[in-house]
Formats: structure tokens, C-alpha cells, sequence
């Protein structure tokens, strides 16, 4: 096992009684094909909330939180030559299942039909030590701190992999609700990718200045009763072509579609428990919008942002918030939940 140690510090979340705890439990040995990583940081995110919450349900009865996370090698198991101690990692959030028709024609995470995520569907990354398929890392230039590799797992890859999606092109109008961490990158990254107009909206006025400093050409608080004349007047009256809600509420998504206009691609990022209604169907069929859901990116989407920090052609220096040891997770859920920080990015560090 490459002389790992025989126990480690983790967070446990028990689903039932709706406990965090800091306990100290087994390191876990790899399997076949698999890596352990030493965690150098593991993101606090949005959805970990959405679990804390008992909005969601891990798959295990007590798991380990967090999914946003880089660091190094620590030990390899049988059949992994392409990775050893030492290197320098970021570690995707999710696996395949190794069982679906893709995963059994060897298509793997990219295009797996029951993808797996990290912390809800298997342990996750608020620990000393973290285990993972092999194929589901990145390496990191020695000049990229594995703080900003980090963020890079979700909160960045996440709305990279959204673009991809609805296949934004140059000078293509774009509306981004919520800025939190996953708008927040959307604004950096529609700007990378040439949007114009770029309208930012959320009801927090620091981060509505955020955003303006990351490249948003307009600001506007969804909540104000004049911003659905505002977006029209921005658009010149042809509407969004392509809008991104990142809150995951019901009354955001269908502000975000009655913005886009003929042929708009709304792509939902956010997650929430709520219900959808975008309205009578005859509406939205004349209009022909189109409306995708996204969840997770391909591994090249994590290599190409990886790639783009390296080169300095995109800044995640000032994405985090807070660091925290792993004994304060609580403190950073805390945090995160009352938007304390701008921007609220918690990271612990074991």
C-alpha cells in the first residue's frame, strides 16, 4: 500500500440522524485501477448542503462528504502505470459505474448512464485520504497551487462542461442566474468563450459586483420587478439565446426561460428539490426553445481548465473565501449557508 498509514481523520455525515462528525476511521486501501490521493484541500459546495439538508440521500447510510478536491498520489494499485507517489493531482467528482452498456463498451466517466458521484453515491474527499478510479484524475503543474486545482473538480469544470452542452458560440447573448460558485465561474468562462452580451443576476449586491469585476456587461437583481424590461431592452427585444440557472429554484428557471428568445437553449446547472413549470406548452413550442439538464463534464473538460490556469488565461486565485482545517467543517458549512464571504468558497484542509 505504498506505506500509507493505517487510519485517518474524515468527516462522517449520518443521513439519518443528521450528524457531522470528525472521527478518525480506516485509510482505504486501492483497488484494481485505483489511486489513493492525499488530500491537500477538498471544497465545501452548494449540494453538500443540499445533503446536509436532507434534501438529497447519500446512497450510504454514513458517508464522507465533499467532492471538490486535489492533491497527490499517495499509493497506486494493481495495473496503474501511469500514475505514482508524488504526482500532483485534481480528482474528478464523480466515477463511472463500471456496469452500464457504456461503461461495458468502455466509453468510462465521459459517457457513463449511471455516473456515480462523489459523496453521495461513494465516499468523498473531507478526509486525510481519498480512493478513486485511476482514470478519473488530472495531473497539475508544479506552478498551480492544489488550493486553486481544487476548485477547479466542481465549481469550475461544472459550468465549463454546461457550455459545452447548449454549444454557446462567439457573440452569443447569455443570462447566468445565481452567482455563487458555479455562476460566479460561468461569468469568467462565457467571457473566455466570447459572449456578448454577458447579464449576471443575482439579489446579493456584492455579488452582483463581482461579477461586474470578472467580465459581466450587466448586473441585475432578478427580484426587482423591472428586470424581466431590462433583459428585453439589453437584447434589443430579441430575448437571451442562451440562459444558465445555477440557483435550481423553480422561479429562476422559468424567469431565465421567458428571457430567452426564438430558439433560446436554457441549460439547468442548480439543484433543488423543487418541481418545474415552464409554462403552457403551445408557448414554448412556438418559441422553440430548448431546455437541457447538466450535471458533471467529460475529463477533457478537466484537462482543458487545468490548462487554462497553467497558462494564466483563467484566475481562480480569488474564488476562495476561506481555509479551514477539516475539524471546522462545520464552521464552513455555516458559512457557506449564510453567504458569509464574497466569494463564499470554503475549502478545508486535513
Amino acid at each position: 500500500m505504498g506505506g500509507l498509514p493505517a487510519t485517518m481523520r474524515a468527516a462522517r455525515f449520518d443521513a439519518e440522524a443528521k450528524k457531522l462528525t470528525v472521527e478518525t476511521v480506516p485509510v482505504p486501501a486501492p483497488g484494481r485501477g485505483e489511486v489513493v490521493v492525499r488530500v491537500a484541500a477538498c471544497g465545501i459546495c452548494h449540494s453538500d448542503l443540499t445533503q446536509l439538508d436532507g434534501h438529497f440521500t447519500p446512497r450510504l447510510p454514513v458517508i464522507t462528504p465533499g467532492h471538490e478536491t486535489a492533491g497527490t498520489v499517495a499509493a497506486v494499485g494493481d495495473e496503474v502505470d501511469f500514475w505514482a507517489p508524488g504526482d500532483r493531482v485534481v480528482v474528478a467528482a464523480g466515477r463511472p459505474c463500471g456496469s452500464c452498456r457504456e461503461c461495458r463498451h468502455g466509453g468510462g466517466i465521459d459517457v457513463c448512464e449511471r455516473l456515480e458521484i462523489m459523496a453521495f453515491d461513494y465516499d468523498g474527499a473531507w478526509a486525510e485520504y481519498v480512493v478513486t478510479p485511476a482514470t478519473t484524475l488530472v495531473g497539475v503543474p508544479e506552478h498551480v497551487p492544489l488550493e486553486q486545482a481544487a476548485v477547479l473538480a466542481d465549481a469550475v469544470s461544472t459550468p465549463y462542461g454546461a457550455l459545452d452542452t447548449v454549444g454557446l458560440r462567439v457573440a452569443e447573448s447569455v443570462g447566468i442566474w445565481g452567482l455563487g460558485g458555479l455562476g460566479t465561474h460561468l461569468v469568467q468562462l462565457t467571457r473566455i468563450s466570447g459572449a456578448s452580451p454577458i447579464v449576471a443576476l443575482d439579489p446579493l449586491p456584492a455579488a452582483r459586483e463581482r461579477a461586474l469585476g470578472l467580465g459581466a456587461d450587466f448586473v441585475l437583481d432578478p427580484l426587482d420587478d423591472a428586470t424581466p424590461d431590462r433583459l428585453a431592452e439589453i437584447t434589443g427585444g430579441h430575448g437571451l439565446d442562451v440562459a444558465f440557472d445555477c440557483v435550481g429554484r423553480a422561479s429562476s428557471i422559468a424567469q431565465a426561460d421567458r428571457a430567452l428568445g426564438h430558439r433560446g437553449r436554457l441549460a439547468l446547472v442548480g439543484m433543488s428539490p423543487d418541481k418545474l413549470t415552464l409554462g403552457a406548452e403551445m408557448n414554448f413550442v412556438r418559441r422553440r426553445h430548448t431546455v437541457v439538464g447538466h450535471l458533471g463534464y467529460r475529463m477533457s473538460h478537466l484537462a482543458d481548465l487545468v490548462e487554462l490556469v497553467a497558462r494564466g488565461r483563467l484566475d481562480v486565485s480569488g474564488s476562495i473565501s476561506a481555509v479551514l482545517p477539516l475539524e471546522e467543517a462545520e464552521e464552513g458549512v455555516r458559512r457557506l449557508r449564510e453567504h458569509e464571504g464574497n466569494p463564499i468558497r470554503v475549502l478545508l484542509k486535513p
